[in-house]
C-alpha cells in the first residue's frame, strides 16, 4: 500500500512561491492517479489539482488556474504542487491523496484513500 509525506509548507508574503512536495512509498505510486486538497480551519477540504497516473492528465480548480502546477515524477516516486503568485486566500493545510489503480484523479475527495499527514502553508497580506 502506497504511504505518502508532504513536505515543502511554511509562511510566505502574498505573491510569493512555494513547492510541495509528496513522496510516495510503495510499488503502486505509479499505478496511482493523485491529488492536491486543501482545508482551512472551520472550512471544508476543497480540491485543488489532480494528475493522472502517468502524469499526461492534468486538472485545476479555477481560483489557481494560472498560478499552481501540479506534477510528478515517477522514477521519484514524487508528486509536486507549484505554487505561485500566492494569495492570503491560499492558506491552508495542504494534502496529498492518491487513487491506487486509478488512472485518473477526482474533484472528490472521498474518492482518495490512503492521504498524507499535511503541510501548512500561510501566506501573510
Amino acid at each position: 500500500q502506497v504511504q505518502l509525506v508532504e513536505s515543502g509548507g511554511g509562511l510566505v508574503q502574498a505573491g510569493g512561491s512555494l513547492r510541495l512536495s509528496c513522496a510516495g512509498a510503495g510499488r503502486t505510486f505509479r499505478t496511482s492517479a493523485m491529488g492536491w486538497f486543501r482545508q482551512a480551519p472551520g472550512k471544508e477540504r476543497d480540491f485543488v489539482a489532480a494528475i493522472s497516473w502517468s502524469g499526461g492528465t492534468t486538472d485545476y480548480t479555477d481560483s489557481v488556474k494560472g498560478r499552481f502546477t501540479i506534477s510528478r515524477d515517477n522514477a521519484k516516486n514524487t508528486v509536486y504542487l507549484q505554487m505561485n503568485s500566492l494569495k492570503p486566500e491560499d492558506t491552508a493545510v495542504y494534502y496529498c491523496a492518491a487513487r491506487p489503480n486509478i488512472v485518473y484523479g477526482s474533484r472528490s475527495p472521498g474518492a482518495f484513500s490512503p492521504w498524507g499527514q499535511g503541510t501548512q502553508v500561510t501566506v501573510s497580506s
